[in-house]
């Protein structure tokens, strides 16, 4: 069908839309002529009736590839333009400058068809309405994507085949190189190398990346990073992303490694980082070139990283930190099987560590398995270990002081590196500045400063490694021999020393324990420890549970039923006195500040009434005894009468409180009777009368 019966009027209304784009910045520079060819269609447009205002070019999508529409802008806005009818025509030298893709090429297709809008390339022009046009439109959008997928396998191949027999050239780590006949070898820096090979050994101890940083920020310590641009070294700073980035490269390992990830394209075009197992690694090639480490070190850190990083699903040995308790990672539920989480807290001005087994509540909204004291757990942890360690004391003590020492003298000679380093920096600078012709000011006084530069930059350093050095002799000489000689003689010593790190504990309890299950027992009070060992061995103890603030305050049941016996004869104060004298305190006196507390008539009557005790009036009552109203009555006399009778003894009373108030007992065969003669006064009658009721006035019982 001819082109011109294809452009209706309604088509030349609109715009013609000329899509330019070449696949990378290197085309658009060398392949001038298609540049050229694309920009040509615009003659196209104008033979077929456009004018020439009326066509748009759209070639800010240059240098960039056409595999997918998310990154370009230019293309984005061309199918925009066209779903809003403002395009006649879309012009493209061919399919594979609008699209690489299949999914962005038929998406066109479906919007110019719905839209009306024609398509044309160097062949001739298509109408996406049609069927046969748009057919051939499909399977000339499926050639272009095969193609640029045979073009990416014919390369890809050629660096897989190359890649499986080790010979393609990667960029290399800090710490390789690449001789005169293309092998890796170490870097001949020996700064370079001894630092990197001390890093390793600090993860050997350590067991951590957050460690390593800490422990080169501690020692002041540098580490070496290669730029990407002009491969130069500089030394800076280690960070945990530096530390977990060598840790997990397999270079170090002398293992020649291609394919350890794999990228995919995500819908918003951009690239989405798969890593692969060992196993499914492309190539992989140990003692491919020397290393720092061996390949079976290098694994064994992978998994130290792993344990590190897991959740605590999954048993776990992390690594130790600061916190107080002991069992970090190694404490397992006795209920559920699942590992404890450690929690702290500050009461009371004091940190207490807590074991809580809670993954029921934040999955379930069940509530916390078990919550366990740590307090208790670590200190029958810690008698244990000093117990199981007295025997090597000796021996440990040495291989500790051996370990201190060559990590000192390892530390001093990377300082040593640096300070060779700054010399030669300070020797060439000033060999620059020799060199110089001195009429040229200009360049003479830069050079000088940079002389200058190098020069403080040596002092800096010579001086950093002398206070360095000073401090590891302090360390050396006196903390750490003292305690050396105290750990020879008594372990238990050296393991209570407020002195000791938590983090030591825990990292030398990680070569005696493989773990402790804990079961809590609470109406027994107690909580039992079944502790595996390394070997295989295991041992169960048992630790009683701290009292909660409302049962540490809580009166001891002892003294309630002390209370109950002494009410039978005494009042508030008098039972007070008798608990004051056998040494009890009330339950207040274990808070804090509060030890000198006694007990008063108050105490005594909370606890009567707390713990429902007979009051001593009922008491009385119950044995018979009357009080002053029904007392006068039986004698037919005042009540002021009675008084004076039992202040006499002529009738017998007791005090049921400390007011004053009292009982009388019933009188007996001897009841008095009430004389009005003033010669027979009540001090001769209380004298006449046997020496049984001579003491039957207040009643006073010995404490």
């Amino acid at each position: 069908m001819n082109e011109s019966l294809k452009v209706q009027p309604h088509h030349l209304e609109r715009g013609a839309y000329l899509y330019v784009r070449q696949s990378s910045m290197r085309q658009v520079l060398e392949n001038i002529e298609s540049t050229k060819r694309q920009y040509a269609l615009r003659g196209r447009a104008i033979a077929l009736g456009w004018r020439d205002d009326q066509i748009i070019v759209i070639d800010n999508d240059q240098g960039e590839s056409g595999a997918s529409a998310a990154w370009r802008e230019g293309f984005q806005r061309l199918v925009t333009d066209v779903g809003m009818g403002h395009a006649g025509i879309v012009m493209g030298l061919e399919v594979s400058r609008l699209a690489r893709n299949n999914a962005d090429w038929h998406r066109l297709l479906e919007i110019c068809a719905l839209a009306d809008t024609l398509i044309l390339d160097e062949d001739g022009v298509y109408d996406p309405a049609s069927f046969n046009d748009r057919l051939l439109l499909g399977l000339k959008g499926t050639m272009s994507e095969a193609e640029l997928h045979i073009l990416k396998a014919r390369l890809r191949g050629g660096i897989l085949n190359k890649a499986r027999r080790g010979e393609y050239r990667r960029p290399l780590p800090t710490g390789f190189v690449y001789d005169e006949a293309g092998n890796v070898v170490l870097d001949p820096d020996a700064q370079i190398r001894e630092t990197i090979a001390y890093f390793f050994q600090t993860f050997s101890r350590v067991g951590s990346a957050c460690q390593i940083v800490k422990v080169f920020r501690k020692e002041g310590l540098l580490c070496p990073s290669r730029l990407r641009v002009g491969d130069t070294i500089v030394f800076r700073p280690l960070t945990t992303w530096t530390a977990l980035r060598m840790l997990n490269n397999p270079r170090y390992a002398g293992v020649y490694a291609y394919g350890r990830r794999q990228y995919r394209r995500a819908l918003d075009g951009k690239k989405q980082v798969q890593r692969r197992e060992a196993e499914d690694w492309l190539a992989c090639i140990p003692n491919a070139h020397p290393g720092y480490i061996s390949w079976e070190r290098f694994q064994e850190n992978l998994k130290i990283l792993a344990g590190n990083g897991r959740g605590y699903e999954l048993a776990r040995a992390s690594p130790p930190r600061e916190g107080a308790a002991l069992l970090q990672g190694r404490a397992v539920c006795g209920r559920c099987g699942q590992h404890f989480r450690v929690r702290y807290a500050t009461r009371r001005g004091r940190q207490e560590a807590w074991y809580v087994c809670d993954r029921g509540h934040t999955t379930r909204g069940e509530r916390d398995c078990q919550s366990i004291a740590g307090g208790p757990i670590d200190r029958a942890i810690g008698s244990l270990v000093t117990e199981k360690m007295t025997p090597a004391a000796v021996e440990l003590a040495i291989e500790i002081r051996r370990e201190v020492e060559a990590r000192c003298e390892e530390s001093d000679q990377l300082r040593c590196r640096a300070v060779e380093r700054a010399q030669i920096e300070a020797d060439l600078a000033q060999r620059r500045f020799m060199l110089v012709d001195p009429s040229n000011r200009l360049v003479a006084d830069t050079l000088e400063r940079e002389w200058n530069e190098k020069l403080r930059a040596l002092a800096e350093t010579r001086e950093e490694r002398e206070r360095a050095r000073q401090q590891d002799h302090v360390v050396l000489d006196e903390a750490v021999r003292q305690r050396l000689v105290a750990m020879t003689t008594d372990f238990r010593k050296l393991w209570d020393d407020p002195v000791t790190a938590n983090r030591e504990r825990k990292r030398l309890l990680a070569y005696i324990i493989e773990d402790a299950t804990l079961l809590k027992i609470p109406a027994e009070g107690i909580t039992k420890i079944h502790i595996r060992f390394k070997g295989g061995r295991t041992e169960t103890i048992t630790t009683r549970n701290p009292k909660s603030s409302a049962q540490q305050i809580k009166t001891q049941p002892e003294v309630v039923q002390l209370v109950d016996q002494l009410l039978d004869h005494h009042v508030y104060s008098e039972i007070a006195a008798v608990l004051n004298e056998r040494g009890f305190r009330p339950g207040a006196s274990a808070r804090p500040g509060r030890a000198n507390d006694r007990f008063s008539a108050k105490h005594v009557a909370y606890l009567m009434h707390t713990y429902r005790l007979r009051s001593r009036y009922d008491r009385l009552r119950h044995r018979g005894m009357l009080n002053k109203k029904e007392m006068a009555d039986r004698l037919g006399v005042h009540e002021q009468t009675v008084d004076r009778w039992a202040e006499h003894g002529l009738v017998k009373a007791h005090f049921y409180n400390d007011h004053g108030w009292q009982l009388y007992e019933p009188p007996g065969p001897n009841t008095p009777a009430k004389h009005c003669s003033r010669w027979d006064r009540l001090v001769d009658r209380a004298a006449g009368l046997p020496l049984g009721l001579q003491n039957a006035g207040l009643e006073l019982k010995e404490v």
